[in-house]
């Protein structure tokens, strides 16, 4: 029975990698114009989302998401979320409305089509590099005196298939308490599940999402990052390990 899912493995991996570059190569004239000044990232970020949805429809992916507290369209935020799968920064475009820009590994960068934009419109770190790091720093400052919301993934990478959830980096906090914006934990139940990078594995099915409640940065000075830190990953981790116990006993 096992071996009649590898060729849907393959076919359904395929499929993704169509689907990440068709609406590329049809609006890649407008894309292009979005691109071509920063402050028409806004826009740019809307034809992001429509890609991120049709990836998440097209490959049968029903997301769930539950608001504990609602982001207003007026504020900057910073987002963190767990890593688990590639489909996450298609989740967080479909979760989030406010325009939010991505720091991510510049690995991403050599991907055909996607890369070409990835790294005209996201924060491209070289975690191996300290004068990097603080080029990650400024350029977020930039973007956050914008008015945008900035999205970092803390564990610095995708963690191995048994860690539930990896240790955080503090880059993160130190920006939200530098900036004196909210930190937004969000946690992704099935991506793991659903796509994985593990090749042979995954499938359609519903995707949850808990938003949850912000923690505020008002009065918090940079000592206070590793507290930070930890609490957000232990609302995350909680929050997990809730959706694990749920399965086991029901």
């Amino acid at each position: 029975m096992v071996l009649l899912r590898y060729p849907f493995w393959l076919i359904y991996r395929i499929w993704f990698y169509v689907l990440v570059a068709l609406p590329i190569i049809v609006l890649f004239p407008i894309l292009l114009v979005s691109i071509s000044r920063e402050k028409w990232y806004p826009f740019f970020f809307k034809l992001a989302r429509f890609w991120a949805k049709f990836i998440l429809i097209g490959m049968g992916f029903v997301y769930k998401i539950k608001y504990e507290e609602r982001l207003q369209l007026s504020y900057s935020y910073m987002l963190v979320a767990n890593h688990t799968s590639m489909v996450d920064i298609m989740l967080m475009l479909a979760t989030v409305k406010n325009p939010f820009v991505f720091v991510g590994k510049k690995e991403l960068a050599k991907i055909p089509l996607f890369g070409f934009f990835y790294k005209r419109t996201c924060i491209l770190v070289d975690r191996n590099n300290p004068k990097s790091r603080q080029a990650v720093f400024l350029r977020a400052q930039r973007r956050l005196k914008q008015g945008l919301s900035i999205c970092i993934f803390p564990e610095g990478g995708v963690p191995e298939e048994h860690i539930v959830l990896d240790n955080f980096k503090d880059g993160a906090f130190r920006l939200a308490i530098n900036h004196k914006i909210p930190v937004v934990p969000i946690t992704f139940a099935d991506n793991k599940k659903r796509f994985s990078y593990t090749f042979f594995s995954g499938g359609p099915g519903v995707m949850r999402v808990n938003v949850h409640k912000f923690l505020k940065t008002d009065g918090l000075s940079i000592e206070d990052t590793k507290t930070l830190n930890a609490k957000t990953r232990a609302i995350i981790l909680n929050k997990l390990n809730a959706y694990t116990t749920k399965k086991a006993t029901s």
